[in-house]
């Protein structure tokens, strides 16, 4: 199915969404919400989708990249697929698998975008929902964004940054979900990236962990 027919099936009022999600992004805050020079626990999630299952995986690491503690959560999926709009299909399982930490990061990567999307992101709204400062990685970007320098500008404005992390691979896309700076974001993704890796060592590790509870779910 094509995105309008999903919205038919599901009976989807667009713009009502895109109402609420503009709505919502003008409570994120871009400043550091916490000493970025104190932090000592990272977290991430990873989301596997299988036919109509959503697993939600997440792990916190300390500085070292030991893991202190880890949870998933399994639930269906409600929402179809639409690009502009995945936090409605998956941040639901993404907060029930948060809430089951003991262990609370004091940053959060999550693999979505967050103020490089056109309203509100999933990293965003992941941020707005968790209190958490939280970072945007992706791999792509939306059309409407353009890249000058090290930068991503939306609407000329700076929303991200652009970082290579592995020779001869294409580049990650930094931005700030909420509760921190776009310099703190770019930073702190930056002094994670462990060789031979492209991503931030706690998005390598929660990708790891959400692999290994699929097979033990044998989904």
């Amino acid at each position: 199915m094509n995105e309008q027919e999903l919205i038919e099936k599901y009976g989807l009022d667009i713009e009502a969404l895109k109402k609420e999600q503009i709505k919502l992004s003008k409570a994120i805050i871009l400043k550091d919400a916490l000493d970025i020079s104190l932090i000592s626990k990272f977290g991430a999630i990873e989301n596997i989708l299988v036919g109509n299952q959503i697993i939600s995986a997440v792990i916190v690491c300390d500085k070292e990249f030991n893991i202190l503690e880890q949870q998933y959560a399994l639930d269906k999926l409600r929402f179809p697929y639409l690009m502009e709009f995945r936090s409605y299909r998956e941040l639901p399982s993404m907060i029930e698998a948060f809430n089951k930490l003991a262990e609370r990061p004091d940053v959060m990567f999550i693999k979505g975008h967050g103020t490089t999307h056109p309203r509100l992101g999933l990293a965003s709204h992941f941020a707005l929902i968790s209190n958490t400062p939280t970072i945007g990685i992706t791999e792509n970007l939306f059309e409407g964004n353009k890249v000058e320098g090290e930068y991503i500008l939306k609407d000329n404005k700076k929303a991200g940054m652009i970082l290579q992390t592995k020779e001869k691979a294409n580049p990650i896309y930094i931005s700030s979900g909420g509760n921190i700076s776009l310099t703190s974001a770019y930073n702190l993704t930056r002094n994670n990236v462990t060789p031979p890796h492209k991503l931030p060592q706690p998005l390598h590790l929660v990708h790891k962990y959400a692999k290994s509870v699929k097979d033990e779910l044998k989904l």
